[in-house]
């Protein structure tokens, strides 16, 4: 599709360039589903596979109907749509709610058996892990997330994990998906200072950083920009993306440069999760794993003399 053709695009308020030289499709790697060695020299190059159509698509819209009746319940939707909609009550604005995956039947059997574990099974070439926390977020019209890579989040481990970006639905461009930028993964002469970063290091020996990690929170956001236009002229390359379906996913390496579009819509929600995988022969960050993981609070905390 030549970018001719596309709405504007918006990413944490900024208008996108559309010249061809600056935004993209993402490729489609679907035509190599049972190839996996093609997937993994797909993902050297790239940085990302975008498996279109991969999932079972009942399977998808069946676990956004358990979600969106448990969005609900937790009153973020509007009680005068059908639940399955996912119509925002008005300034929903960024919903976080992990916690509604846990114990959802239909999210855990999608997202960790089956045909996805399957997926990172073959593609890992041996038996995995994945963390027990499910990123669960339900944004609704306004920005959506700025450029960062995963690492800084979760790098206390392996690093060669990867992160599957689900939407639970179709996402237009309106509606706001996922992009990355195009060849980020091998730019560590501009990543090094940034992203073997912890967010929940502190330097114990500065007040005011104690302080804040004591309540649970950041020195360090692991933002890497809040100007996409400006990361892209900086790294280069071009920001890819696509308008998704039920059934696609999108995964990653931690080095990936990625943000999200704007939801421009009047009142939808953009339902997605993120959720880890990785080779269950290497270390794990002990913050993602447990009945009720540690994550970024307070007994996630590192410190050190600084």
């Amino acid at each position: 599709m030549s970018t001719a053709t596309l709405p504007q695009i918006v990413s944490y308020g900024h208008e996108l360039d559309l010249s061809e030289d600056k935004f993209g499709q993402l490729r489609d790697s679907s035509d190599a589903a049972h190839d996996f060695e093609e997937l993994r020299r797909r993902v050297a190059a790239d940085g990302y596979l975008y498996m279109k159509g991969y999932l079972d698509r009942d399977q998808v819209l069946e676990a956004r109907a358990a979600l969106t009746e448990r969005l609900a319940a937790a009153g973020v939707l509007d009680e005068n749509y059908p639940a399955i909609d996912g119509i925002a009550k008005p300034d929903a604005g960024y919903v976080f709610k992990p916690e509604i995956t846990n114990g959802c039947e239909a999210v855990q059997k999608l997202l960790y058996s089956g045909r996805l574990t399957d997926f990172y099974r073959n593609l890992f070439g041996e038996e995995i892990r994945h963390y027990d926390y499910t990123w669960l977020r339900a944004i609704g019209p306004g920005k959506g997330t700025n450029p960062h890579c995963d690492l800084p989040y979760m790098g206390r481990g392996t690093h060669q994990h990867m992160t599957c970006w689900m939407p639970y639905g179709d996402i237009s461009y309106e509606l706001g998906g996922l992009m990355v930028l195009e060849g980020s993964h091998k730019r560590m002469d501009l990543l090094k200072n940034y992203v073997y970063r912890d967010v929940d290091g502190f330097c114990e020996n500065k007040p005011e950083q104690a302080e804040k990690a004591k309540a649970g929170g950041w020195s360090f956001t692991g933002t890497l920009s809040h100007n996409p236009p400006a990361v892209r002229n900086k790294f280069g390359g071009r920001w890819l993306t696509t308008e998704f379906q039920a059934g696609d996913f999108l995964t990653f390496g931690m080095f990936l440069v990625h943000a999200s579009l704007d939801n421009r819509t009047e009142n939808r929600l953009r339902i997605s999760s993120d959720s880890r995988y990785q080779r269950a022969s290497e270390p794990i960050d002990e913050r993602w794993i447990g009945v009720n993981p540690p994550a970024h609070g307070p007994n996630g905390k590192r410190g050190l003399i600084c």
